[in-house]
């Protein structure tokens, strides 16, 4: 799912499939060579570490066209995937419905239940035809590309914010919470969560469990900034005569938006898309809801349907 890291910079675009263009981080090379000769022992030959690895690199390129294809499915933009040591990012934008928000990110793990599916009858006839005596590399090979995809479904299931398994939970609680308390109490978990992995990396002095929670941490803070912004959102007095072309959430009224050239905060809709302090027109609004723009003559003026909050 997006989150604050990682971005494009640094990436190398590898292909484009259904309109979603994946790119692979620069460190994902440093990284493969590192752990292809740490792992040069469970093999014959290193060329069966790279292809363990290569199929590291396909299991979590499912599970990222997972998210980015159910995300379209529900209506949702999605198209770009960023591949990098840590996992896995796709970058996607539901709709703000806990429904639509919910497959999105359920969508990322069933692939890897799918592929468990599969994986787990293959190794087991793999062992019951005498592979390991026969063909030990390959037996190898099987049964670790099926731990590889159990150890992704079983950590991103982790009900640790941004975590797959943490926004799962703040999907779920956003139906009975709302969007912006059901934030605040799946953050409050992942802080819960993160200090158990950082426990972890210190036991198994891991640093690539130190950083992985390093992500989780500024995630998490990140995560929690946004909910406070959510709840002053939805706070503020709103403007009951202007309603999103997209959404009909009725937008908020103070000074939200910022403008682009003065960076200076003024509410679009007191002074109809014109920045009051240095005069920059804009041709769109932005919907505090939905995060769609649209042209300000487009919103309607007339009682608006409440958002889904």
């Amino acid at each position: 799912m997006r989150q604050m890291l990682p971005t494009k910079q640094g990436s190398v675009r590898l292909f484009r499939i259904a309109g979603i263009d994946v790119y692979l981080h620069w460190s994902w090379f440093l990284v493969a060579a590192y752990e292809i000769q740490a792992q040069k022992g469970d093999y014959s030959s290193l060329g069966w570490n790279a292809l363990e690895y290569l199929a590291l690199f396909v299991i979590v390129t499912m599970h990222e066209f997972g998210h980015a294809l159910a995300c379209r499915q529900v209506g949702g933009q999605a198209n770009q995937i960023v591949l990098w040591p840590l996992g896995g990012v796709a970058y996607v934008d539901p709709p703000p419905r806990p429904g639509a928000m919910l497959w999105s990110i359920a969508a990322g793990p069933l692939v890897n239940v799918v592929l468990l599916f599969v994986l787990t009858p293959t190794w087991l006839i793999s062992r019951a035809a005498a592979w390991p005596e026969a063909m030990p590399n390959l037996y190898t090979l099987v049964f670790h590309v099926w731990a590889i995809n159990l150890l992704i479904l079983g950590f991103n299931l982790l009900p640790i914010y941004p975590l797959d398994g943490g926004q799962i939970l703040r999907s779920l609680l956003w139906f009975g919470l709302g969007r912006a308390r059901s934030l605040t109490v799946a953050c409050f978990v992942g802080f819960v969560g993160v200090a158990g992995v950082i426990l972890k990396a210190m036991q198994a002095h891991s640093l690539w469990i130190g950083l992985m929670a390093t992500f989780i941490l500024m995630n998490c803070i990140r995560g929690w900034k946004m909910a406070r912004a959510m709840r002053e959102l939805e706070n503020a007095p709103h403007h009951h005569d202007f309603a999103c072309p997209i959404c009909r959430a009725a937008p908020p009224a103070g000074e939200f938006w910022l403008c682009g050239r003065c960076r200076k905060p003024f509410d679009t809709f007191v002074s109809q898309a014109t920045c009051p302090h240095c005069g920059l027109q804009f041709a769109a609004t932005n919907c505090l809801n939905c995060g769609k723009p649209s042209p300000i003559a487009t919103w309607a003026v007339h009682t608006p349907v409440p958002p889904v909050i």
